[in-house]
């Protein structure tokens, strides 16, 4: 995604945003509907069309706006305890994914926007002898988006409820990791003929870029790196990928022989970290829910085991599929060498956490050691059985520290071997 695409995609997901749009379409209508009564009337066959008098049109207008600012305030207030459950026992980082739910923003933006329309229409109401004046258009509109205002309510109702179940957000979370894994990955590939980076001291006299501020780096645009290396003829290294926190003055970029202008350009640091090159953002996510599940306040261990189900889900979708290496040719000549998530990395990001945190539960160990089992299995790189087996032996043996009881012991060996039997098994077998 382009630089100028993430900062589109971040503001349109604001939560005003749709509220703010849909208050500004009203508006717009409510000013043709009062144009059009007063240039060509009401004609005789719009029988559908309200046709009281002023002194109703008032009521029925203002009905309308008090019940819908009403009713707005409290769909804000459910929002509002709906967020302080979420932040409560799944953690601050997901309220993004509360405020930026469509469903939330067009209920709410139902509301506002029935409130401004009548509004708008009400003061288009005149009374007495001399040119009164009944917007019936209008009147009409307003009844119809009362309506649509009923529907939004008993739709908002279920959605919020849907929304805090911890199952439901887990599945959410899930499927946002499995997009980010599918967009940044690719069919495996003989990796014959692969080109390798150069080594450590080829940049050792190159010229550096410090990060003129701190933040996340949330996008890095890698085709504009490469056209911009290839027009000045130079390599870049960076040192830093999408998710990670630059310090400011750190050293983001080396550079050979000299580093052009505009490099900063490719770049977007930020104040928090966003869904896309960041493989790890959704990963943080679950692991975070994991791990208040695994509280002492909270003690949930089936929560932990719905996170460590959905991560082995995912992990087993990567059967067929590997990383970019970082490193970008054109020709023969070097442009970019840059970071990337590797498979032991996600795994890292997915389990370590998990596993200090519920090392004492034997119910969530086994369960680690079941899913590791079933993603070896569903896996024949020996790199990623060596990983897999590095967690296997990890978790066994914070496990066994922290499980007194004999027959919870030997349930965790015999998973444990499990694992092992797959991951010490040859490729051909």
């Amino acid at each position: 995604m382009k630089r100028p695409l993430l900062r589109l995609k971040q503001f349109t997901q604001q939560f005003w945003f749709l509220p703010a749009v849909f208050t500004v379409v009203a508006l717009v209508l409510a000013e043709l509907g009062i144009f059009a009564e007063e240039r060509y009337g009401v004609p005789d066959s719009l029988n559908f069309i309200y046709s009281g008098g002023e002194t109703g049109a008032r009521t029925l207008l203002g009905a309308v706006a008090g019940s819908a600012i009403g009713v707005a305030g409290t769909v804000f207030s459910i929002t509002i305890a709906a967020l302080s459950y979420a932040a409560g026992n799944m953690g601050p980082r997901l309220l993004d994914n509360f405020t930026r739910d469509r469903g939330n923003q067009v209920v709410l933006g139902t509301f506002i926007a029935t409130f401004a329309f009548t509004l708008y229409s009400l003061r288009a109401v005149q009374g007495g002898e001399e040119n009164p004046f009944v917007p019936h258009y209008n009147v009409t509109g307003a009844m119809l988006l009362a309506l649509a205002c009923i529907a939004a309510l008993v739709y908002y109702l279920a959605h919020v409820t849907a929304s805090i179940n911890m199952t439901r957000v887990i599945t959410l979370l899930r499927d946002d990791l499995q997009d980010s894994l599918e967009k940044a990955t690719h069919q495996r590939e003989d990796s014959q003929g692969k080109r390798q980076p150069p080594p450590e001291n080829y940049w050792q006299n190159g010229e550096v870029l410090r990060a003129p501020r701190g933040g996340y780096l949330q996008l890095v645009d890698v085709e504009e790196l490469i056209k911009l290396a290839d027009r000045e003829d130079v390599a870049l290294r960076l040192h830093v990928k999408p998710g990670d926190y630059v310090f400011t003055n750190s050293v983001i970029v080396t550079a050979i022989p000299h580093l052009p202008d505009g490099v900063m350009d490719t770049l977007t640091l930020g104040r928090t970290r966003l869904q896309g090159q960041d493989l790890e953002y959704s990963v943080r996510q679950l692991t975070e829910v994991a791990s208040r599940a695994l509280s002492p306040g909270v003690n949930d261990p089936v929560t932990a085991i719905d996170v460590i189900d959905r991560f082995g889900d995912a992990l087993c979708r990567l059967h067929d599929r590997s990383w970019p290496d970082g490193v970008h040719f054109s020709g023969d000549h070097l442009r970019l060498v840059r970071p990337v998530t590797t498979f032991g990395g996600l795994l890292d990001s997915m389990f370590h956490m998990i596993r200090q945190y519920g090392k004492g539960s034997p119910a969530v160990t086994i369960r680690m050691l079941e899913v590791l089992r079933s993603i070896a299995a569903c896996m024949d790189d020996p790199a990623r059985h060596a990983e897999l087996r590095r967690h296997a032996e990890m978790i066994y043996a914070d496990a066994l520290e922290n499980t007194p009881n004999d027959n919870d012991r030997a349930d965790l060996k015999d998973r444990y071997e499990g694992v092992l039997n797959i991951v010490q098994r040859p490729a051909s077998q």
